[in-house]
C-alpha cells in the first residue's frame, strides 16, 4: 500500500526535474526529508527517469526507465521519502507502480485516455497536471477516466496557461475551480508556472524564477492542497528546467514563507 496520498493536505511534491547523478539526488533528498521533519507537511520526492517531451531531440531526457526506476529506488530508501514519478506510456505504469509511491500524468498527455486508464488501474494516487491549454472545467474528464481504471486518490495540478507562443498565465480562480469541478485534491505548480517554453537558447524553455515566491504566496492565500517545486542544488546546471528550478539552499526558507501564508489565510475572517 502506498505511503504517500492527497487526502491530508498540506504535502509538498518536490525534486530534481530529471533523475540525475546519486550525489546531486541524495543531496536533494537529504533537505527535503529536513524539510518534512521540520514542517507541518508531507513532502514527496519527485523526479522523471525520461523527460520525453523536449523541445529538441537532442536535449537531454534522462537516464530511461530501467535507470531511473533504480535511482528512485535508492532515493526512497536512502531517505525514507515517499515518491512520485511521471509516466508517459500505458504500458509504463505497471513497472514503475512496483517502484514508486505516487503517478503523475505530464500536462502535455492530460487527455490521453489509455495512459489515464492505466496510471488508475496501478492503484495509486495519480496527480494530473492541467494541460497549459485546458480549461479548469475540461479537467474533469481526466480525472473521472483514472478513477474509472480504479484509482480513488487523485489531484489535478494547475502550472499555468498559454499565453501567446512564448509564455505562461496563472489564473488563481483555477484553483477552486479545479476542486468544484473535479473534487479531487487541487496542486500548486509554482516552477512550471513560471516557464517562458522556447525562449532558452537551443530551443528550451526559459523562465522567470523571481516570481516563484509570490505566485506561492497567492496559491497559498486562494488555498491548495499542496505545492509542487522543482528544485537543485545548482539550478543553473540542472539537466532540465534550469531556468526555473528554485536553489536548493534557499527552499526551506520558500516553504517557510508559503506555509505562514497559507497559515494566515486559513485564520482569517473568509478561512
Amino acid at each position: 500500500m502506498s505511503r504517500f496520498g492527497f487526502g491530508a493536505a498540506p504535502f509538498l511534491i518536490a525534486g530534481p526535474c530529471a533523475v540525475e547523478d546519486a550525489d546531486t539526488m541524495a543531496r536533494i533528498a537529504e533537505v527535503l526529508a529536513e524539510i518534512d521533519a521540520a514542517h507541518d507537511l508531507r513532502v514527496c520526492f519527485k523526479a522523471s527517469f525520461d523527460k520525453a517531451n523536449r523541445a529538441r531531440g537532442d536535449a537531454p531526457r534522462g537516464p530511461g526507465l530501467e535507470a531511473g526506476l533504480r535511482a528512485l529506488e535508492a532515493v526512497r530508501r536512502s531517505s525514507g521519502l515517499p515518491i512520485l514519478t511521471d509516466i508517459h506510456e500505458a504500458d509504463q505504469a505497471g513497472a514503475v507502480a512496483e517502484v514508486v509511491d505516487a503517478l503523475q500524468i505530464p500536462a502535455f498527455l492530460c487527455r490521453q485516455t489509455d495512459l489515464l486508464l492505466a496510471a488508475g488501474a496501478t492503484g495509486l494516487p495519480v496527480n494530473v497536471k492541467k494541460g497549459q491549454w485546458m480549461a479548469a472545467d475540461a479537467m474533469a474528464g481526466a480525472v473521472d477516466k483514472v478513477r474509472e481504471g480504479g484509482s480513488v486518490d487523485v489531484a489535478v495540478t494547475e502550472r499555468g496557461t498559454f499565453l501567446g507562443y512564448g509564455d505562461l498565465v496563472v489564473d488563481f480562480r483555477n484553483l477552486p475551480r479545479l476542486r468544484q469541478a473535479t473534487g479531487a485534491a487541487v496542486v500548486y505548480d509554482a516552477t512550471h508556472s513560471v516557464q517562458q517554453p522556447g525562449q532558452a537558447t537551443g530551443g528550451g524553455s526559459g523562465g522567470l524564477r523571481e516570481f516563484i515566491p509570490g505566485l506561492l504566496a497567492a496559491a497559498a492565500a486562494v488555498g491548495v492542497d499542496g505545492f509542487f517545486i522543482e528544485t537543485h542544488p545548482t539550478p543553473a546546471s540542472a539537466l532540465s528546467d534550469a531556468a526555473t528550478q528554485w536553489p536548493l539552499d534557499q527552499l526551506d526558507a520558500l516553504v517557510t514563507r508559503t506555509l505562514a501564508v497559507r497559515d494566515a489565510a486559513r485564520s482569517g475572517p473568509h478561512g
